[in-house]
């Protein structure tokens, strides 16, 4: 494995690893009388400024913020509307459920989306969609029913973390058609990052708007002032590490090794929340509750890995096309030349290796909480 995967799937596992870690500082600061949607003002205005701060360091991205078309600059701006539904739910719900369960919960998402995009985005083909949304319904049933009697956490708190999912695979359908996806074709293929940086600093902008204008119209305690000095640690990590650091290590790491294959990856983010979650607040799943996790997984797996397959049987088709024409070309021999330009993947001196070639990647924005 070359250099550069390898730093790609430290990047993308670092970018789960970061985004997994919200609710680790979240519940230290929710002790300190804190509560989500303060802490997510401020989660925002980090991140945000962070990110204001890259892209304008970077020439290139500032060319690309000034190209944008106004049409994409209104959608990415009500992306980051919509994505306070998916933030506020999941911070709202960890208040009052343990962080190892609403992990495996939040993790619904990918079979949910390959559902949703069978109507409104790229598809799996076949039954995949249906089975891996299955698998994955039935490990939420076997997670959140595997709670002890004497520890139900208040009805509320898991109705948001299940909302969370939810809102999060609408969300991604939305970004995904806003990339150029449909039910023929991916996005647009991705370029050096710096569109990425406009579009990722607009949208952590918006979503902090929005909270900060939410707190300040109903006068709830967001200034500084209002805030106990040792949730200041806290806040921050959530802003930098939980807000900031992911967002930029998903997308140098999709970039090395695909988004498909970034998001495949990113399935270690729960099983790193369920560990630190144990070691740091002594929180315990059951069994049934660990076997509802593993199916959980496994649906995301079934979900993520159904494209490439189908790109494989395609390329295989389509190779098979292109030798036929060689092989014509080469019986047919002074009588003219078949040129098989645009018929697939292209064909090396050896007929049993067939180069695949590049396919575009839809924009993924990783960040389910």
């Amino acid at each position: 494995m070359d250099r550069s995967r390898l730093a790609g799937i430290a990047l993308v596992i670092a970018s789960a690893v970061a985004f997994g870690s919200g609710g680790l500082f979240a519940k230290p600061v929710y002790g300190t009388g804190t509560d989500w949607l303060t802490l997510m003002a401020w989660r925002f205005l980090i991140a945000g400024a962070l990110a204001w701060a890259i892209l304008l360091v970077r020439p290139a991205a500032r060319r690309a913020l000034a190209a944008l078309p106004r049409s994409m600059v209104l959608a990415t701006i009500g992306l980051g509307v919509f994505y306070v539904g998916n933030t506020a739910t999941y911070y709202a719900g960890i208040q009052t459920v343990p962080l190892g369960l609403s992990a495996l919960i939040v993790y619904l998402y990918p079979p949910v989306v390959a559902v949703l995009a069978l109507r409104l985005g790229r598809p799996l083909q076949g039954r995949r969609a249906w089975a891996a949304l299955g698998i994955a319904v039935l490990g939420v049933v076997l997670a959140v029913g595997g709670i002890p009697a004497d520890a139900v956490p208040p009805a509320e708190g898991l109705a948001l973390i299940i909302a969370s999912p939810l809102i999060y695979s609408v969300w991604i359908i939305l970004a995904a058609r806003h990339s150029g996806e449909r039910s023929d074709r991916v996005g647009r293929e991705a370029d050096s990052g710096a569109s990425t940086s406009a579009i990722g600093a607009l949208m952590l902008s918006t979503t902090g708007v929005v909270y900060w204008v939410t707190c300040l119209l109903i006068g709830h305690p967001v200034l500084p002032a209002d805030i106990p000095s040792d949730a200041w640690p806290g806040i921050i990590a959530v802003g930098v590490i939980a807000g900031f650091v992911p967002v930029q290590a998903f997308y140098a790491g999709a970039q090395r090794i695909g988004a498909a294959q970034a998001s495949l990856v990113s399935t270690v983010e729960p099983l790193w929340t369920i560990a630190a979650a144990a070691v740091l607040f002594g929180e315990r799943l059951q069994p049934v509750q660990l076997m509802g996790g593993a199916l959980i997984l496994v649906g995301v797996i079934v979900s993520q890995t159904g494209h490439a397959q189908i790109r494989r049987r395609q390329w295989r088709s389509e190779s098979a096309i292109a030798g036929d024409a060689v092989g014509a070309a080469g019986s047919a021999g002074a009588a003219g030349t078949v040129s098989t330009e645009g018929a697939g993947p292209s064909v090396s001196a050896d007929p049993e290796v067939v180069e695949e070639p590049a396919l575009p990647q839809p924009v993924v924005w990783l960040g389910e909480e």
